[in-house]
């Protein structure tokens, strides 16, 4: 079974600004001449983590990751001001346009695929290939899904736990509710909400206990930008018209692209992933029998860098790269 690839340094770290208020943290590593990919981070809110440069095989790619409006790095911390999808669609334009990519492959997951498939939909001429992972589709329904009825049937217990801080008359719409606890003057009532939101996910996304991952969730200030984020969008339906990007997918008819899928993702179920390969045939449906939706699980580790070997070997003759 294929595992992570070594950790590495970034070789250039930048402040990209998009517009008068945000400035975007952005780093490259590995082949400065190879093939150019940038990690999409879900969430909303996270921020690119430990691990996020090595699906990668460093000789190979020229890796990219950027932190979202508002997340990881990225500055001011937390803001929601000019915050929507159709803005961290641009912000990827304007990312290939700084490092001067013409074209890129996008790795993504979760949230990350969302902000991933709506770029390949506007600007599809941009892209060499989508590797998505736990398709997010951003309809209302799979809003609900993990945040209302649906992923609380199998996690009842960190359900519990999840709709614990909402006041009363919250707790059947807790995206809305999670939205008024972060606007609360008192700061450890929006550290403790924030913690469980982030939770919430944490012990959702893998078939055994990651303590890594939740460990890294509940850190304060990043479960502080994830609920604040996080919250944004959901309550805003993800900035999309009802199932607006599947009903736009006919514009990566020419796209190549990879859908690897837990069979056991509780919080973005396959049936996401099966609705985007029906409409999608120049897409691979990968699914991964061993797995939930969390990217480190030892089996999905297996199947993304399966992915990212595969777009590897088709695109270096193309690109006229020598591996």
């Amino acid at each position: 079974m294929l595992t992570l690839y070594p950790e590495i340094k970034p070789y250039a770290r930048y402040k990209m600004p998009v517009d008068a208020i945000h400035e975007l943290y952005v780093d490259e590593s590995g082949n400065k001449d190879g093939i150019p990919v940038i990690f999409v981070h879900g969430g909303p809110g996270t921020g690119c983590d430990f691990d996020s440069r090595r699906y990668f095989n460093p000789a190979r790619y020229r890796i990219v990751l950027i932190d979202q409006r508002g997340a990881g790095r990225s500055t001011p911390s937390g803001s929601l001001q000019n915050n929507t999808l159709p803005d961290l669609v641009e912000d990827l334009l304007k990312l290939q346009r700084f490092l001067g990519i013409e074209k890129s492959l996008v790795f993504a997951g979760g949230f990350g695929s969302t902000v991933a498939l709506a770029f390949a939909i506007k600007f599809p001429e941009r892209l060499l290939g989508l590797i998505l992972k736990g398709i997010f589709l951003g309809r209302q329904t799979d809003i609900d899904w993990i945040y209302r009825l649906g992923a609380s049937q199998f996690f009842p217990d960190a359900w519990r736990d999840f709709i614990a801080p909402l006041p009363d008359g919250f707790k059947e719409d807790p995206c809305l509710g999670y939205s008024q606890l972060m606007r609360s003057s008192n700061e450890l009532e929006r550290t403790a909400a924030a913690k469980a939101w982030s939770l919430w996910e944490a012990r959702c996304s893998n078939l055994r206990t990651h303590q890594r991952l939740i460990d890294y969730y509940s850190a304060p200030q990043r479960a502080l930008l994830k609920c604040i984020i996080g919250t944004h969008y959901m309550v805003n339906g993800c900035f999309l018209s009802p199932n607006e990007l599947l009903l736009n997918i006919h514009a990566l008819k020419e796209i190549p692209g990879i859908l690897v899928q837990g069979r056991f993702d509780v919080l973005t179920p396959m049936v996401n992933a099966q609705l985007l390969s029906e409409r999608w045939p120049n897409s691979e449906l990968m699914v991964v029998r061993e797995a939930g939706h969390g990217a480190n699980d030892s089996a999905m580790i297996d199947a993304l860098i399966r992915a990212t070997t595969t777009f590897a070997e088709r695109l270096e003759p193309r690109l006229g790269i020598r591996s």
